[in-house]
């Protein structure tokens, strides 16, 4: 079997491994600034201009704002030269943040190689590429700017962590004192498209590319304690699986997993924490060390807070960005695995589903039955916190993809258990009447068993991060009255609280939950707790 590719900088401060020799990009991370200019970097032409700014920024304090100003594309190189070796192997990559989608940019390492995506709007993407030196020599490396459809003359784009990596001449040790974590990948039809990265910070540790099609491999890495990212690449944007194979990943260290995946589309990221006192954590299990440490020792109401401090002033992305979250993220990786957009509206987990849906080519939209399109609902509906009111109405941990005819019909009632329908949607979610037993007498809609919990989190998690405005929302409309209770602490009336419990049990956290909750985090920045800690429900409530 052929084996791909692995090129790898081992960090003294992170791996336990020797150091070896490697090219430099000075100051790839922007960080350093002279009559404000980045020092080490030069704009050859007059196209561009470049400035530090500190609003958006990948890592670090600073990255360079690019005004692209002419569409003429021999005046846009900025660039900085750099030693590389003989037969040396080197992964450079660099982040770029689009703002209009009227410039591309275009990764120059001793010639011009890989494109960002332009229509990536208002988040970060990477683009990268993998040289091999064919003499001792001084290299430029850098960008050019591209003006595409849409261009109106000037557009800001911004860049960061500009970052390099080489080939160790030599194996690294095989004994590890620290963490042991094991990345394993099979790839799809198409393995030239698939790269990925493991880094620490702004510091590149791993990389790997140049697989075979349908390759199983296995590396694995001895990490010290510290915060880590993993992030997989393809080329084509369209992921790993399953439209073109069955390609997939993990990274584990034991048992425990801190990352898996393989429907995305250009790349996917996760964040994991290690710890010598409780191994991995993302977030879940039980060991609290990392992400949520604050909370160490609390309960009720305290544990609570504690939540709301470590989850609020998330990177709001805007209601458009929306959809290119679905795009990547909420694909149909559990049930028919047919990479088209996951409706919790008209899934069928258990049979074949009435409609599937194609990403992007099917976003509403008009409809008028149920099957013409998906839309983005308001699992907590808007019309309780004001409407169209930020960060709220971009908050992607309780905006899910669903059918936009069913997701009329829900409208803004509670959601409940129904006795008597008049209506049912093609995967059994109800609109009607509610039980006796369930306390309230309004007409409710309720979910599939198979998404209760889901909707149960993304409420306890609205109630925790929006604690500090949420008991003004109970006089918005009539069905927030209807649920909410108008405090800060318990947030919902107890019928909603005894239901929204019994969900929770009873639909516990799956795989695909947790994936969609490390991709809201890459999105916008926080978590959903009680995703990562399901025991942190009863804890509070």
């Amino acid at each position: 079997m052929k084996h791909g590719k692995i090129t790898s900088i081992i960090a003294l401060a992170s791996l336990g491994c020797a150091f070896y020799g490697h090219a430099e990009v000075t100051n790839g991370n922007f960080e350093s600034w002279s009559n404000g200019k980045p020092s080490n970097w030069s704009t050859i032409d007059n196209g561009i201009n470049v400035s530090a700014t500190s609003q958006v920024v990948k890592a670090g304090q600073t990255a360079a704002q690019i005004m692209v100003n002419t569409g003429t594309q021999s005046d846009t190189d900025f660039l900085q030269s750099i030693n590389v070796e003989a037969d040396q192997t080197y992964t450079f990559s660099t982040w770029v943040y689009h703002t209009e989608g009227g410039v591309k940019a275009r990764l120059y390492i001793d010639g011009y190689q890989s494109y960002s995506d332009p229509y990536t709007l208002n988040q970060w993407q990477q683009i990268t590429h993998t040289y091999t030196a064919t003499a001792t020599k001084a290299i430029d490396v850098g960008l050019r700017f591209y003006d595409v459809s849409g261009f109106d003359g000037s557009e800001i784009v911004y860049v960061d962590d500009f970052q390099p990596s080489n080939t160790p001449t030599t194996p690294p040790p095989q004994s590890c004192n620290a963490h042991s974590v094991t990345l394993s990948l099979t790839t799809d039809n198409y393995a030239s498209e698939t790269s990925w990265q493991l880094s620490s910070g702004s510091t590149s540790l791993a990389t790997g590319n140049g697989y075979s099609n349908n390759q199983t491999i296995s590396q694995t890495f001895c990490l010290n304690d510290g915060d880590y990212t993993f992030t997989i690449f393809d080329a084509y944007g369209d992921g790993i699986c399953c439209s073109y194979g069955n390609g997939n990943y993990s990274i584990k260290e034991d048992t425990i997993e801190l990352a898996s995946g393989g429907t995305f589309t250009s790349q996917q990221s996760h964040s994991f924490t290690l710890t010598s006192t409780g191994g991995g954590d993302t977030g879940g299990g039980s060991d609290t060390s990392g992400y949520y440490a604050q909370t160490q020792g609390l309960t009720g109401f305290s544990l609570k807070t504690a939540l709301h401090n470590i989850i609020r002033d998330h990177q709001n992305q805007g209601y458009s960005a929306i959809w290119g979250f679905y795009d990547q993220y909420e694909r149909d990786t559990t049930f028919d695995k047919d990479n088209s957009i996951l409706d919790r509206y008209s899934e069928k987990p258990f049979a074949a589903d009435s409609f599937s849906y194609t990403a992007v080519t099917n976003q509403c939209g008009t409809y008028r039955v149920e099957g013409d399109c998906y839309n983005r609902e308001h699992s907590f509906p808007k019309s309780w916190f004001g409407g169209t009111v930020e960060p709220m109405n971009s908050d992607v941990h309780h905006i899910f993809a669903t059918d936009g005819y069913v997701n009329s019909k829900r409208s803004n009632f509670p959601f409940g258990e129904v006795v008597s329908a008049s209506y049912v949607s093609s995967n059994g979610s109800k609109l009607g009447t509610p039980s006796t037993s369930l306390g309230y007498n309004g007409t409710v809609f309720e979910p599939i068993d198979a998404f209760k919990g889901d909707f149960a989190r993304a409420y306890f998690y609205m109630a925790t991060r929006y604690q500090d405005v949420i008991a003004s929302w109970e006089s918005k409309t009539t069905y927030s009255n209807d649920v909410l209770n108008g405090t800060n602490d318990v947030v919902f009336e107890p019928w909603v609280i005894n239901m929204m419990k019994r969900w929770h049990q009873n639909d516990p956290v799956d795989a695909s939950e947790r994936a969609r909750n490390d991709a809201a985090f890459s999105h916008q920045g926080n978590r959903n707790p009680f995703i990562d800690h399901p025991e942190f429900v009863e804890a509070i409530w």
